[in-house]
C-alpha cells in the first residue's frame, strides 16, 4: 500500500514538471485577416496588435473578443511595432513596404483607437520604420534604417507632441548594408530602472540590427540621447542578422534571429549577455529549428523562461535560453507575456492564440 502511493506520488510529482508538455496555443478571433508583426500584452486583459494594410486589433478581455480596424488614411502602411500603456493610449509605428512609396508614420490614440494622430511622418528615399516602444504614457523610442549613415532613432517626451532623432554624432556610424528587421517588433526592446522623475532613474533601450557584416546591438542608458554598439555572432547579411532582443533586467537578456530567406536551417540563432549588452554569447540551439523573429520574457515564473517564434514554429526555455522545447509548429511572427498566463502570439493571416497551461513551479 506504501509503496503503490510512494509510485503515485513520483508519477504526480513528474507529470506536474511535465506540465509545460501539454500546453499549448489556442487560437482567438482577430477580426482580420491581415498579417500581424506587431503585438503587446499590457495586462491579462489589455492587448493590442497591429499589421498590413493599417490594421490593428485589440482585446480588453483577454481574448476572448477582439476588435479590428484600419487607421483612417494608413492603407497604405505596414505596422510593424506598438507600444501601449493601458485600454486606451498607444502608439503606432508604420512603414510602407514599397521602395518606390517611401512614407514612414507614427500614430498615437489616447481613447482605445477611437481616433488617431498623426504625430510624425517622414517621405523621404530611403526612411523605413523597425519599431516603436515607450517607458510610459509621455515617454517613447522609436527606430528606423539607417539614413545619413547612422540609425534612425527617435523619441519622445511629451506624449509625442514632437519626436526628435537622436544627433547623428551620438549614434555610432552603421555598417555598409546595416538596417532593421520589422518582422515581429520586438528588435526594440526597453526597461526603466529607479523612481520615476528621481536622481537614479534610467531609461534603457536595446535594438538589434542584421543587414551589414556583422549583427549588432545598439543600447541607451539615458532614453536614447545616446548609444553604443556591440557586435555579436549572430549570422549576418541581406536577409539575416538579429530580429528580436528581450531583457529582463538591466543586465540579462537574450537577442535570436537568423536568416529569413532560410526559415527552417539550425544554426546558434540565439544569444544572451549578461553585462547589459555589451557582450553576447551564443545560447542552446532554438528548438524548433529556424529563424526566430519574435521573443519575450515570461514574467513570474519560478525560473527565467522565454518563448521565441518564427516561420517553422513557436519554442520556449525555461532556463534564460540554455536549452530549448519545442512548443507549436504553427509560424507566429511576433509574441508577448504580460504574466505567467497571459501571453499571446500573431502572425501570418490574422492569426492570434494565447498561450494555455502552466510553467515549472518555483525552484527551491
Amino acid at each position: 500500500m506504501n509503496r503503490t502511493m510512494t509510485v503515485v506520488a513520483l508519477l504526480g510529482a513528474v507529470l506536474a514538471w511535465a506540465a509545460p508538455l501539454r500546453a499549448q496555443w489556442q487560437p482567438e478571433r482577430s477580426g482580420t485577416t491581415a498579417e500581424l508583426r506587431a503585438l503587446l500584452a499590457v495586462s491579462e486583459r489589455v492587448v493590442w496588435a497591429a499589421g498590413r494594410g493599417g490594421v490593428f486589433a485589440r482585446t480588453l478581455d483577454g481574448g476572448a473578443t477582439w476588435r479590428s480596424d484600419t487607421v483612417p488614411g494608413a492603407g497604405g502602411l505596414f505596422f510593424v511595432g506598438v507600444a501601449a500603456t493601458g485600454a486606451d493610449t498607444a502608439w503606432l509605428a508604420g512603414t510602407s513596404f514599397a521602395d518606390s512609396i517611401p512614407d514612414a508614420r507614427l500614430y498615437r490614440t489616447d481613447d482605445g483607437g477611437r481616433s488617431w494622430r498623426l504625430q510624425w511622418r517622414s517621405t523621404r528615399v530611403g526612411i523605413f520604420l523597425d519599431g516603436v516602444r515607450c517607458w510610459d504614457a509621455r515617454r517613447a523610442v522609436a527606430f528606423g534604417d539607417a539614413l545619413d549613415g547612422r540609425m534612425l532613432v527617435l523619441s519622445t517626451s511629451d506624449a509625442g507632441a514632437s519626436w526628435t532623432r537622436a544627433d547623428s554624432a551620438s549614434v555610432p556610424p552603421a555598417l555598409p548594408g546595416e538596417a532593421g528587421f520589422a518582422a515581429s517588433g520586438t528588435a526594440l526592446a526597453v526597461s526603466r530602472v529607479g523612481a520615476r522623475g528621481g536622481l537614479g532613474e534610467r531609461l534603457l533601450a536595446w535594438i538589434g540590427t542584421g543587414g551589414g557584416g556583422h549583427a549588432r546591438v545598439y543600447r541607451t542608458r539615458d532614453g536614447g540621447r545616446s548609444w553604443s554598439v556591440a557586435a555579436t555572432s549572430m549570422p549576418a547579411g541581406a536577409t539575416a542578422g538579429i530580429f528580436g532582443v528581450a531583457f529582463r533586467d538591466e543586465r540579462h537578456g537574450i537577442a535570436v534571429g537568423g536568416d529569413y530567406s532560410r526559415p527552417r536551417v539550425p544554426g546558434a540563432l540565439a544569444l544572451r549577455t549578461g553585462d547589459g549588452g555589451g557582450t553576447w554569447t551564443p545560447a542552446g540551439p532554438a528548438a524548433p529549428a529556424g529563424v526566430r523573429y519574435g521573443v519575450a520574457y515570461v514574467p513570474g515564473t519560478g525560473t527565467p523562461t522565454l518563448m521565441a517564434v518564427g516561420p517553422s514554429g513557436s519554442g520556449y526555455s525555461t532556463d534564460d535560453g540554455g536549452s530549448w522545447t519545442v512548443a507549436d509548429t504553427v509560424a507566429y511572427n511576433t509574441v508577448s507575456f504580460a504574466t505567467a498566463s497571459a501571453g499571446w502570439a500573431a502572425g501570418p493571416d490574422g492569426r492570434i492564440a494565447r498561450w494555455r497551461g502552466p510553467w515549472p513551479a518555483r525552484r527551491p
